[in-house]
């Protein structure tokens, strides 16, 4: 699975899990290099690790360096992804939903590869996703916010249906447009929480994150 660690990776594990056809072996999530960080996301290495240790599913960490432009980003991913073939793992799964550009983008990559992609999530109204996503118990915070769609308060808010219900008109329900990133530290599935404290918020450019500290 691709695995950023928020709500869509969740619900997309939650789906592969349920589909008989499949066994998940591996999340596979990109790194930051120098800042040991998930990707777009921004949240501390040491949380992604503990997310997956009590999801109990192995954990495979691609490298990319800062500022890692699409030819960067692809080079690594392609090396990440040569591994699978040996290990008879033969499908990736991806929790994208609606963008069209991004699905070509991914498939395109993919047919680099020896492998096939999935996308359980694809055409879902995102409105019923965010209500499922609530009802079946899991819980998340926003960790990253376009500050030119969402403004910087919501960063660090645990995700329920008041906050949905705030969230401006143009906003999509899942963020699906890239409005905002989460990280989920409880639900089904998850053997005991991850447990962590609000830290600093830092700006950079039109994104703004909020700090995930570990708390054990």
């Amino acid at each position: 699975m691709s695995w950023s660690g928020g709500k869509d990776s969740v619900l997309t594990l939650r789906e592969i899990q349920h589909n008989s056809e499949y066994e998940v072996v591996s999340l596979l999530t990109t790194i930051t290099e120098g800042h040991d960080r998930i990707s777009m996301h921004g949240v501390r290495t040491l949380l992604l690790e503990q997310q997956a240790e009590v999801l109990n599913i192995r954990l495979h960490k691609v490298y990319i360096p800062k500022d890692a432009n699409n030819e960067t980003y692809e080079k690594s991913m392609l090396e990440g992804l040569a591994i699978y073939p040996a290990l008879d793992v033969i499908t990736i799964a991806f929790g994208d939903v609606f963008l069209e550009d991004v699905r070509e983008y991914r498939e395109n990559l993919i047919a680099k590869t020896q492998l096939q992609s999935v996308y359980p999530l694809w055409k879902k109204d995102t409105t019923q996703l965010m209500n499922d996503f609530l009802r079946s118990g899991y819980k998340s915070v926003i960790v990253c916010v376009d500050t030119k769609k969402l403004p910087e308060s919501f960063l660090g808010k645990t995700i329920d249906e008041t906050l949905i219900k705030s969230l401006p008109d143009e906003v999509d329900p899942s963020g699906e447009h890239g409005e905002f990133h989460t990280f989920v530290y409880d639900g089904p599935g998850f053997l005991q929480p991850v447990k962590f404290a609000i830290g600093e918020i830092e700006r950079k450019g039109q994104f703004s994150f909020c700090d995930l500290v570990p708390d054990n």
